[in-house]
Parts: structure tokens; C-alpha cells; sequence
């Protein structure tokens, strides 16, 4: 449900009005499932929020269901009264999926948390759609190995799909289109259908499966997944890089690529985020361009990768590499990058962030990123870049006032003209957020 459209902040700061819910809506609801119908109003306020900019749009009711089935008769009696319907897993969407805009019931699936069966041996786990990716890989721990995809957000793996996440890890392991072997879903009539299988290929048919991973609950609402899980790497190290400018931090990172250094993840933070973190997280980063690597595999490979990436970064004036070997270190390392979108809050108290999500050819990313900078620099705009560099995908967050509507109409004319730029050569204005 989320819009690209330049004047989306302004539409969805709108209070709309909606049509009361059916009594036999209503009722049908409450008397299936008692008090895990809920209209209360602090309720639905909760589930029509999200991590956006966008002010709340809550849902009319909302409806906590623990079944595939429950899904299912809940959708069929949503279109038997014609009543919107929205799933809802953690709330942590940035680009307003969860706004309720026409009103309507909002599916909670946070409580379908039950991992259905481990297939160690086939390196596949299926789960419900409302387990988390931190409560997978607590699950995992014990038995040598790990779900990878990490979006920063402890978001459930249902909405994972249904945005086609990914995150810092996508460089070595892909997306969740990648890593989703098969799926059960409810469709808009209320049927449920399974597609895909545990098996790694297959040429039977359409691929429903990555149709509906992306689909943002247009298509239908997953419920359930088969995932891969990997082994756990031998040996991980990780290492921060420091450079003068942006335009050698990612050229560092596009002459890795091209050499074919396996890398398990490489991100981008510009000067404004290490020092908006260094406040936030209490850390000691250089306030400068900055790439934080990680290398896995064994000892040995480790140390080759790592030698072979720093010296690309020594011959583009980058630093030596300070290294996060302990596991309490690396964790400190990568919970303060995830926190970047909250260390920049944190720089204007009582603003709001404005996401952007481009990701173009990796030739293309460094000129995109430096005319980027310039415009907010231009324009005296509080921001901060952040990137998933390996992959192209950066994430280009403005402070904004939302009382000012000049603030507002300023960040969404930078928005356009860099994703104008970006589909100009070859990318899109969304890698992972959705629209």
C-alpha cells in the first residue's frame, strides 16, 4: 500500500474519514474468535503506524490470527462485506505499507510463530510467516547454521517475503526472492495455495513463488515459508576502512567486486553518519567516508580475502584497516550500523526521516551517491547516506520538519531528481524498501 508518488507525504497526512464496519462483519469476527477481535482504538492506532514519515492511518479493527485457516476465513468474510484488509507482522516497514488508507481490518500474524520443521540435512527450515529473523537464527544456533538475510529490523520473515528484503548480507547470499524455496499464501478470494517445493530447481510451471515474494500483499498474504539456511562460516572477521571521499570508498568497494573477492558484506557510511553514530552509539569512528567489511570462510581464506581488499583500499588512499575480531566487537559494530537510521533521528529532535532506497549498476553507484551529497549539501539539508554498496543500493535519509511543508516539498524534489538519475542508468528507485 505504499505510494512513490511526490506528493505522497502530503496525501497521507490527510485524516481520512471511513464508513463504520458491517454489524454482521463485526459480529461474524467476534464470534469466531472472540476477544482476538479488537476495535479498541489504542490498538488499531499501534497497527497503523509504521517506521515512515508518514503520520499514522490506523486500520477500523484488527484481528490477531494464529492459522493459515484463520487467515483464510478471516479473508473470505473481508470480501464477502467488501472490507479492506492489511497484514501486519512487526510494523517496522519504512515506506508507509502499513497505512491503513481505506480503513478496514489489519491481519496481526506476529503471534504465528511456530518454525514448523528444520531439514538440516537439505539446508531448508520452513516457518510461519510471523517468526522473526532473530528468533530463526536463536532457533538455529546449536545446529551449525544460519539464516542470513539481515534488513537491520528484527522484521518477521512473512514481510520479509512479502517486500523481498534484504540487507547487509545480500552481497554473498542474495535477497529473500533468493533464499525462498516455497511459500503458502491466502488470496484475495480466500483460497490458500502452496508454490514452490523443497527442492533446489524445478521448470514446472510459472514461478508463483517469487511473484508473490515482492508483491507487498497485493496478490495475497503469506503465511508461511520454506527457507535455505547456510552453515556457519569457519572463521568471520570484520574490518572498518576510512577514505577521504565517497567516490574512492566506492570505487574500493567496485574493483573488490570485479576482482572477485567473495565478500559477505561491504557498507557504505558517509561522514554525517559516522558521526551521527560516534553520538548515538557511543563509538570512536572516524568521521569520514567509511566501508565496513566482513570476510567469511575458513582462517585461511579469511586472511587472503582480507589482504587482497585492503590493498585496493591503500591504492585509493583509503586507511588501514581496523579490525572487530572478538564476536562482542563485530556484534557492537553491525547493531550500530543498523542503528543509523535512529543516530540521525537523534541529530534533530522531534523531526522525521525521509528513506530513499535507489540502487543502480555498481559502475554507476559512486557518480550517484557524490551528485546526491551535493544537492543536500546545496541545500543545506540534515542528512546522512548509507549503502549496501556491493549490491548498488544506497539509502539517501533527510531530517525534515513536518510542520514545515517547504521542508517536506525540499526532500521530496531531492528524492526525485536522484531517482531520475538512478533510472536514467539503469536502476530503480527501490532495492529493498518496497513502494
Amino acid at each position: 500500500m505504499g505510494n512513490d508518488t511526490t506528493n505522497s507525504v502530503v496525501q497521507y497526512s490527510v485524516k481520512l474519514r471511513h464508513p463504520q464496519l458491517p454489524t454482521a462483519f463485526c459480529a461474524a469476527l467476534s464470534q469466531q474468535f472472540g476477544q482476538r477481535f479488537v476495535q479498541t482504538r489504542a490498538i488499531c492506532e499501534q497497527h497503523g503506524r509504521d517506521e515512515s514519515c508518514y503520520d499514522p492511518m490506523p486500520p477500523q479493527a484488527v484481528l490477531f490470527v494464529h492459522t493459515t485457516e484463520e487467515v483464510a476465513d478471516a479473508v473470505r468474510l473481508c470480501r464477502q462485506y467488501q472490507v479492506p484488509v492489511i497484514a501486519f507482522g512487526t510494523g517496522t516497514s519504512l515506506e508507509g505499507h502499513l497505512l491503513a488508507i481505506q480503513g478496514g481490518l489489519c491481519l496481526d500474524l506476529s503471534a504465528m510463530q511456530q518454525i514448523l520443521a528444520m531439514h538440516t540435512d537439505d539446508l531448508t527450515v520452513r516457518v510461519q510467516a510471523g517468526v522473526t529473523r532473530k528468533q530463526l537464527n536463536h532457533a538455529l544456533r546449536d545446529s551449525g547454521f544460519f539464516f542470513p538475510i539481515d534488513p537491520g529490523a528484527d522484521a518477521s520473515l512473512g514481510g520479509m517475503a512479502a517486500t523481498r528484503a534484504s540487507g547487509t548480507n545480500a552481497v554473498r547470499y542474495g535477497t529473500m526472492r533468493d533464499n525462498t524455496l516455497a511459500l503458502t499464501a491466502v488470496m484475495a478470494d480466500g483460497s490458500i495455495v502452496q508454490c514452490g517445493s523443497r527442492a533446489k530447481k524445478s521448470s514446472t510451471g510459472y514461478d508463483l513463488t517469487r511473484l508473490l515474494v515482492g508483491s507487498e500483499g497485493t496478490l495475497g498474504i503469506i503465511t508461511e515459508l520454506e527457507l535455505k539456511i547456510y552453515p556457519q562460516p569457519e572463521s568471520t572477521a570484520v574490518a572498518v576502512c576510512s577514505f577521504a571521499d565517497t567516490v574512492s570508498a566506492v570505487r574500493c568497494v567496485m574493483l573488490a567486486m570485479q576482482t572477485g573477492i567473495a565478500l559477505a558484506r561491504v557498507e557504505f557510511l558517509d561522514k554525517h553518519s559516522a558521526r551521527a553514530l560516534n553520538t548515538y552509539a557511543k563509538l570512536n569512528l572516524p568521521e569520514q567516508a567509511l566501508l565496513l567489511f566482513e570476510f567469511h570462510g575458513s582462517a585461511q581464506g579469511v586472511a587472503e580475502q582480507a589482504q587482497q581488499v585492503q590493498e585496493i583500499a591503500l591504492e585509493l588512499g583509503g586507511g588501514n584497516f581496523a579490525w572487530a575480531t572478538a564476536q562482542e566487537e563485530r556484534n557492537r559494530l553491525w547493531a550500530a550500523r543498523h542503528q543509523a537510521y535512529f543516530a540521525l533521528l537523534h541529530m534533530r529532535p522531534g523531526g522525521r526521516a525521509i528513506t530513499t532506497d535507489c540502487c543502480v549498476p555498481i559502475s554507476q553507484l559512486a557518480d550517484l551517491i557524490a551528485t546526491t551529497e551535493q544537492d543536500c549539501e546545496r541545500h543545506q539539508m540534515i542528512f546522512s547516506i548509507i549503502g549496501h554498496v556491493g549490491d548498488g543500493n544506497f539509502h539517501l535519509l533527510m531530517m525534515v520538519d513536518p510542520a514545515q511543508p517547504q521542508e517536506m516539498a525540499l526532500a521530496e524534489s531531492i528524492n526525485s531528481a536522484m531517482v531520475e538519475r538512478a533510472l536514467a542508468c539503469g536502476g530503480t528507485c527501490s532495492g529493498e524498501h518496497g513502494i
